[in-house]
């Protein structure tokens, strides 16, 4: 799955991948996303779009099976739309 973020400070987007080439960097100022926290966030990064490849090819997987059920959409948005929210209420604090 490509992730795709805005850079709170200038506004330009980019795919995560570019923050894990740029270890922790912003790919267009060369600016930290996270000063302190650099390694954590890379590695965060990474498992999130991990992760989100994952699930996407297990949900086409159960899709395939064609099985009796359905899946409750706001039971896999909204827990999703409750931290992509947490990140956009963060301001980007300059130091």
């Amino acid at each position: 799955m490509k992730i795709k973020g805005t850079c709170k400070r200038d506004g330009r987007d980019f795919i995560l991948e570019q923050v894990v080439a740029g270890g922790g960097e912003c790919p267009w100022d060369g600016e930290p996303f996270n000063a302190d926290y650099a390694a954590t966030l890379v590695d965060a990064v990474e498992r999130a779009e991990a992760a989100g490849t994952a699930f996407e090819e297990a949900l086409g997987t159960i899709a395939d099976l064609n099985p009796e059920f359905t899946l409750q959409s706001d039971s896999v948005i909204e827990p999703l739309r409750q931290q992509l929210a947490r990140l956009d209420s963060r301001l980007a604090r300059r130091g």
